[in-house]
């Protein structure tokens, strides 16, 4: 931990645990701080300023000036791929941070993590100058045209399971539409944002522009949901927050509301599929980011006449997966965030033994230290069962038999969620009945968790509301004024 953050300040930039605002580093009001913990030894890395109400009303405060509306620091944009950028090479520190703080494995935080990071951020920074509206012909002597304009003042709000990312995925729009950002991170994994709170300044945004607190959510997040001067709040979480956000929103201004909430997405394994690709990839759609997912592949459904070897090779792929420390390339699972999801996901565990479900592998902790857990997985697992309600957050898999395509289409969509569902097929009128039949936001065929910044992400029913990346993201961003002008008559 030590050796990690020296190597952030031997970067030659500044690195603080501090409140981002107005780009100075700042106490938290209170004075109080909270502990960053390692998730891979359990140990405090350091201390982090909690911000609460009071840092979030002046986090606005300092915002407003920036706003778009009122002195458009947009206009004054002048570099030629369109927002300033943070360097490349200058977020390469941040992945070191991101495994250290979250416990995802370094080859992940490196490979996947941060390419996404720069290319959202570079695919936004291209859409500052061309998101704009249109004339409109309009009967009679008028000239009508539309204007895209900024909502304002954005509160964001980001979970931990992908720190830097989410916050990537949130600024990114924002920015590029001309608004200004005062975002909660979440206080599991609040050191990349403030690390990347730095290479923002550095990169020539000015201040408040974006705002950073780290604190937690029954505080500082809820007093961004409740904010009189927030126009727009963009969570990233579960469905019960999701909830709470959106009734404060209603209670307060009546300001804007994206939500990216839970899910229990359905994996459809059909009897013609490659079964050494389908194996590997349902494995990969729940054990990603140590089942950290809001989009895993948590229901797999396979076709009964494949079942049992399904079954078979998924059991020989989680018992070879390689769990470990984070900082080994070698690793393919690192641990839990922390303490209470640990609990959390052994709780689930135990409830799907006691409900009859075939416990196939995995099962305990991992490790005699920090928060590694087995990859586990249930076999003869029934509808109604809990693990195949609620949303584990964990590397634990659920296999579910079916017959026929009516069947477990009606299945898959027998479920409050509607994030994401993938269909493993060879045959491609069976994957595009299947993929229309389905309520998610996402559905991958023959492959899973495919993401791109210019594709749209979402969810259905009690998955959220809203659409973030691609053009669509930028939608929740703007205003549409309309401006109709009287043509005058020319005198003949």
């Amino acid at each position: 931990s030590r050796a990690c953050l020296s190597l952030v300040n031997q970067s030659g930039l500044f690195f603080s645990s501090q409140i981002f605002i107005n780009n100075e580093w700042h106490d938290a009001v209170s004075k109080k701080t909270f502990p960053s913990v390692n998730p891979a030894t359990g140990e405090v890395i350091c201390q982090v300023a909690e911000g609460d109400k009071a840092d979030v009303d002046k986090a606005v405060q300092e915002a407003k000036p920036g706003c778009a509306y009122r002195a458009p620091w947009a206009r004054v944009q002048k570099e030629p791929k369109g927002l300033p950028l943070p360097r490349h090479c200058d977020l390469h520190i941040s992945e070191e941070l991101e495994t250290l703080d979250n416990g995802k494995p370094y080859s992940i935080s490196y490979l996947v993590d941060l390419d996404m990071v720069t290319k959202c951020i570079r695919y936004y920074a291209g859409w500052a100058d061309k998101y704009h509206g249109k004339t409109i012909p309009l009967d009679g002597d008028f000239f009508t045209y539309t204007r895209h304009e900024p909502v304002g003042i954005c509160g964001q709000i980001i979970p931990w399971n992908f720190p830097l990312l989410m916050l990537a995925w949130k600024i990114g729009p924002a920015l590029a539409t001309g608004n200004v950002v005062v975002m909660k991170v979440a206080e599991q994994t609040p050191l990349t944002a403030l690390y990347v709170s730095n290479l923002i300044k550095e990169a020539g945004f000015p201040p408040g522009v974006v705002n950073i607190i780290p604190g937690y959510g029954p505080t500082a997040g809820a007093a961004i949901a409740s904010h009189m001067e927030v126009d727009k709040v963009a969570f990233t979480g579960s469905t019960e927050v999701g909830h709470r956000i959106q009734k404060a929103a209603a209670e307060s201004n009546l300001k804007r509301v994206t939500l990216e909430l839970g899910g229990k997405s359905p994996n459809i394994i059909m009897s013609d599929a490659d079964m050494d690709w389908a194996v590997e990839q349902a494995h990969f759609a729940l054990f990603f980011n140590q089942g950290q997912c809001c989009c895993a592949g948590s229901r797999t459904y396979v076709q009964e006449d494949i079942y049992h070897e399904f079954i078979e090779r998924s059991v020989e792929r989680a018992k070879s997966r390689v769990v470990g420390n984070p900082f080994d390339f070698q690793t393919e699972q690192g641990p839990q965030v922390d303490e209470e999801q640990f609990k959390k996901i052994l709780g689930y565990i135990s409830t799907g033994k006691q409900e009859g479900a075939k416990l196939l592998c995995g099962g305990n902790p991992a490790a005699d230290r920090g928060y590694f857990i087995q990859p586990t997985i249930f076999g003869d697992v029934q509808d109604n069962m809990t693990i195949a309600t609620e949303e584990i957050f964990g590397p634990v898999m659920q296999l579910l038999k079916f017959k026929t395509i009516e069947e477990v289409i009606e299945r898959a969509n027998n479920s409050k969620y509607g994030l994401a569902a993938a269909v493993f097929t060879k045959d491609l009128d069976k994957a595009n009945y299947v993929s229309q039949a389905l309520r998610a936001g996402t559905v991958w065929v023959n492959c899973y968790d495919v993401f791109g910044a210019q594709a749209p992400f979402g969810g259905y029913k009690a998955s959220g509301n809203g659409r973030e990346l691609g053009e669509y993201g930028l939608e929740a961003y703007t205003e549409v004024k309309t401006v109709t002008i009287k043509v005058p008559q020319k005198n003949s």
